[in-house]
């Protein structure tokens, strides 16, 4: 979907699958882009907003020609000493960073840093200036250069950002050009702070010139389910309440807050991962068959979703803390905050009505995966007796090893009738060998200059989302709802296990899915 306002941009490159290109034939010519990474000296933008950008140079999507990047940000620092940050993560490994060496440089040279406050004019005027110097550099004409700024920090600092960047540095849109803002999670801390942040901000912006980043909705199998789902016939009279069991959701990490406990403290992994990235894959999984695959379409069923949740039971929340948390000499001694959390969420409606939806994340676990596990109900009339070997599963291993796969139960090879669970395995290393995979950032990065909307979060979604989880992270924040202390590399609380069994959910034992090797 290309409006009057996108751009077309040659690749240099094709190794990425086309699915990752889209159609961008008889767009109209508009003037050249400046990107602004403001918080340029952060994390964030180092580790993330950088590399992004430079994978889409590499490609040919950021023609030098037309594209200037600039960073923003209080650290008095030099174009160079910025350069030289970044540069060291621009690339994974060393031969690949030989490999790609002149298009580092080449990069590096597109980058200029502007030195300033977030909450003063004079820096914003100093950066207005010198991308309107870029861009009558590149001969745009007035009103046809676009503008785009990657808040690459706290929300705290959102709305000053947003009005400086909204009295000094908009680009005029009446020929074709545009300005737009990314914004970083956590959007808000609870309903009302989210509410206020919305309205400051949609005083400034238009919606449409928001966009909402969830990393998660650019992953690769995040946006595959709607392929999945709607393009397959067999998944269609499936995916129900009649057949499904259940659905798990997870979150894991083997590690814990290291050294970003002072900061995980003021969010704890509801606000952190549940709230946002798991909320969004639900929808997914959820939602009904959108009209069509415009953006707009797509967003309103994931509302109806959200907005069909029904509130969260007490009884059916595990909260957990690993040991050793509050070691870390940021964290509070007497922190309440959860670093795992798992809960059943319910959806009030005529395909999901008495289907739990069980949303599980955690730190400092035994293993380290993200997966979409949707358990099938029991075979009625078990004529090979074979059900304590485990029911049906439809599993979506998000990360790491990418990879969807179909838990079955077949004949055990040899001369007896004895039956085994096995699995129909599309893996994307083995399957996929000559194509890359991209990252997430930079799926999103990309459709943010094209204008499209698809994979980021309205401010009504946004709104129903918190709705759902404020009033139980309010009893959290009061000292109401205590986590259950955790070792450190176990599976979290046994009352999260006990919680699944509860919710329906049947552990298979003896089975371990392994990825393929190539």
């Amino acid at each position: 979907m290309m409006g009057s306002g996108e751009w077309s941009i040659e690749r240099r490159s094709s190794f990425r699958s086309d699915s990752f290109s889209k159609d961008i034939d008889n767009v109209p010519e508009t003037g050249c882009l400046s990107i602004i990474v403001l918080g340029a000296s952060g994390d964030l933008a180092k580790k993330k907003t950088f590399p992004a950008l430079f994978n889409l140079y590499r490609q040919g999507f950021l023609p030098s020609e037309e594209v200037h990047i600039f960073g923003y940000a209080r650290t008095k620092i030099s174009d160079e000493e910025l350069r030289n940050r970044i540069r060291g993560f621009l690339v994974d490994n060393k031969a690949a960073s030989s490999e790609h060496s002149d298009d580092v440089l080449k990069f590096l040279e597109l980058i200029k840093y502007v030195s300033g406050s977030y909450d003063d004019e004079d820096g914003f005027k100093k950066l207005d200036k010198e991308i309107s110097e870029h861009e009558i550099a590149k001969n745009s004409y007035e009103g046809s250069s676009r503008r785009l700024f990657y808040l690459a920090l706290p929300p705290s600092v959102y709305p000053s950002v947003c009005k400086m960047i909204r009295n000094c540095c908009m680009n005029k849109s009446d020929l074709g050009g545009w300005t737009r803002i990314v914004v970083e999670k956590p959007f808000g801390r609870d309903l009302e702070s989210a509410e206020k942040l919305s309205t400051q901000i949609g005083e400034l912006f238009d919606e449409p010139q928001i966009y909402r980043i969830d990393h998660y909705l650019g992953k690769e199998l995040v946006q595959n389910l709607l392929v999945l789902r709607f393009a397959n016939r067999f998944f269609l009279p499936l995916w129900n309440r009649d057949n499904i069991a259940n659905v798990q959701i997870v979150f894991r990490e083997d590690f814990g807050t290291e050294g970003r406990g002072g900061y995980f403290d003021e969010y704890g992994i509801i606000r952190d991962i549940i709230q946002n990235h798991l909320l969004q894959v639900l929808c997914l999984v959820a939602m009904e068959k959108p009209v069509s695959l415009k953006p707009e379409h797509i967003r309103d069923e994931k509302v109806k979703v959200l907005q069909s949740v029904l509130p969260i039971k007490d009884e059916e929340v595990v909260l957990g803390q690993y040991e050793g948390y509050r070691d870390d000499p940021t964290v509070p001694d007497h922190s309440n905050t959860p670093t795992f959390a798992t809960m059943v969420l319910r959806i009030h409606n005529e395909r999901w009505e008495g289907v739990p939806f069980i949303l599980k994340a955690g730190k400092a676990l035994n293993s380290r995966k993200a997966e979409i596990r949707v358990q099938f109900k029991d075979v009625p009339g078990d004529i090979f007796k074979c059900k304590k070997q485990g029911r049906n599963e439809f599993v979506i291993r998000l990360q790491p090893s990418e990879a969807m796969y179909m838990k079955l139960t077949v004949k055990q090879p040899g001369l007896e009738m004895s039956t085994v669970q096995s699995e129909l395995d599309l893996s994307y290393r083995q399957r996929y060998q000559r194509v890359v995979i991209p990252e997430a950032y930079e799926r999103l990065i990309l459709d943010t200059m094209r204008g499209d909307q698809q994979h980021f979060v309205r401010r009504d979604e946004l709104k129903a989302a918190w709705e759902i989880f404020t009033p139980l992270l309010h009893r959290i924040d009061g000292g109401e709802f205590k986590p259950i202390p955790y070792q450190p590399g176990s599976r979290g609380p046994v009352e999260a296990d006990e919680l699944l069994e509860k919710a329906g959910y049947v552990q298979t034992y003896g089975y371990i899915w392994i990825p393929p090797t190539l």
